[in-house]
């Protein structure tokens, strides 16, 4: 279980006629299916990681997932945790879909740092239109990833796959082509960019301090030298290039 931000591991859901509109389901309830959907990856989330990820109270959440379970979004037995149902993975993935394709937008079109939109996403997310998502889509050119590097589930709920290898399991020497950063907070996406640690860049891991608590790495294209914690690192994922 994971508080990052994953790719899927599940199979596609397909829009179902009789389902929700994300728009007619409250806020409150949109953050639950997606917190839940990052969380039960690899089976039920209690009712704590929950809490700690929405920064809500257990009580609160124990509550709410009540409500869920009755709206059938989610599978809630106490003491085992929560997972979504069909219907509320399709909900949780419109929902995603909508906040990608936003920050997609907002930082190709408008001009916005790629630490700034999560916030302004989350806005707005709750009020498009299936038929208003769409259209983004298509003005963008149906991106698959977004600048983060995160999948956009398509809209018949499946997610392209990305490369997923994290700094920390790369051996000296090894290239690796960055894909994502598996996070979301602004502080760490604006230090990570002031790196030059973003998607496409190219790294190379030249050494590990004693300990391994801090990695040594050179930017391919430039020959800079740069340093990131094995915490960071963890969270910067991407592809390994081929040696030579």
């Amino acid at each position: 279980m994971t508080n990052d931000r994953p790719a899927d591991r599940g199979a596609a859901v397909a829009p179902d006629a009789g389902a929700a509109e994300p728009a007619q389901l409250s806020s409150a309830i949109g953050d639950y299916l997606k917190a839940i959907w990052q969380l039960a990856q690899d089976g039920p989330t209690g009712t704590g990681e929950i809490a700690r990820e929405l920064n809500v109270t257990a009580p609160s959440v124990t509550g709410m997932l009540g409500k869920l379970h009755g709206l059938g979004l989610v599978t809630y037995q106490p003491y085992r945790g929560a997972e979504l149902t069909q219907e509320g993975r399709r909900e949780a993935l419109r929902l995603i879909r909508r906040h990608r394709l936003l920050e997609t937008f907002m930082i190709d079109k408008l001009g916005f740092g790629w630490d700034a939109v999560h916030a302004e996403a989350e806005l707005m997310e709750h009020s498009m239109s299936d038929e208003f998502t769409e259209r983004l889509a298509e003005h963008l050119g149906q991106p698959e990833f977004d600048p983060h590097g995160d999948p956009i589930p398509r809209a018949d709920g499946s997610l392209p796959s990305a490369p997923g290898t994290p700094l920390t399991e790369l051996r000296v020497g090894q290239r690796i082509r960055v894909h994502r950063v598996l996070s979301q907070g602004s502080e760490v996406l604006a230090y990570v960019e002031s790196l030059g640690v973003g998607p496409g860049a190219e790294l190379r891991l030249v050494g590990v301090e004693p300990g391994g608590h801090l990695l040594r790495l050179e930017a391919v294209a430039s020959g800079e030298p740069l340093a990131l914690s094995r915490e960071l690192a963890a969270l910067v994922v991407g592809q390994v290039l081929p040696e030579g």
